[in-house]
């Protein structure tokens, strides 16, 4: 399955908190996405890994994605290995997309800057013709590295290279992160711990982050993102044609 935009995840839902609104705007306009979460969320406080699991089909099919995968990886030790390289390597070879979106350079979570080694060591690896792979079926897997590599803002906001237009995908986005219902916008925590992220104030806290990162660039909301191995290469002014901002 050859797909436009593959993004990573550390956990489930990080793609949703992240880069949901563009996924979903860039699915709008007919481009193929897909999302690999790299572990299960086995060490959150609130819900269950099977439940997560759940959550993550669920936001999918809100947004529309042409896969989802969970590489089963041990949450709260994400080492940069061989082992887990490969792991990558084979999705990434499987779907060769033309842009990967990754986690953070560093972030508040350890697992996010460890996924971010990781994923990029690994992209990278993926280009290698001596590094060989099979794929599910047994054949070996022709080598495969993505054109674009980005890295989606977490919770420490970084100075973004661009902002990505979510204003008609911004409902979208929001839909999918409560199908995390374990997680997110927990109204009554119930028999588990109230958490940083299961309040309804981090839930407002997002929208007004879509709102400020929007507001510089002159749309209603936005999603940032900083280009790994400036500078972006472009052979064609088109993306400044294609947006017309109010500032």
């Amino acid at each position: 399955m050859n797909v436009d935009i593959l993004a990573f995840g550390a956990h489930p839902d990080d793609t949703e908190l992240c880069c949901a609104g563009t996924l979903a705007a860039l699915i709008s306009q007919d481009k193929k996405a897909a999302v690999v979460d790299l572990t299960r969320g086995q060490m959150g406080t609130r819900g269950t890994p099977e439940l997560r699991l759940q959550e993550a089909a669920k936001a999918a099919s809100i947004l529309g994605l042409s896969s989802r995968d969970n590489l089963g990886m041990k949450d709260s030790e994400i080492e940069n290995t061989r082992e887990n390289q490969i792991k990558i390597i084979r999705k990434v070879r499987f779907y060769k997309p033309h842009i990967c979106f990754i986690t953070a350079p560093s972030d508040r979570h350890p697992d996010h800057g460890d996924a971010t080694r990781l994923l990029i060591d690994a992209i990278f690896y993926s280009g290698l013709k001596k590094i060989e792979t099979k794929d599910i079926n047994g054949n070996n897997q022709e080598p495969h590295r993505p054109a674009h590599i980005l890295h989606y803002m977490q919770d420490q906001p970084f100075e973004p290279d661009f902002v990505f237009d979510i204003t008609d995908t911004i409902g979208k986005k929001e839909e999918a992160i409560k199908a995390f219902a374990s997680q997110f916008h927990v109204e009554n925590p119930g028999d588990e711990p109230e958490t940083y992220i299961s309040s309804i104030n981090f839930f407002e806290s997002l929208r007004a982050r879509a709102m400020h990162f929007g507001h510089l660039a002159g749309f209603r909301y936005a999603e940032a993102f900083k280009y790994y191995q400036k500078p972006a290469p472009l052979s064609s002014m088109n993306v400044f044609f294609e947006t017309d901002p109010i500032r």
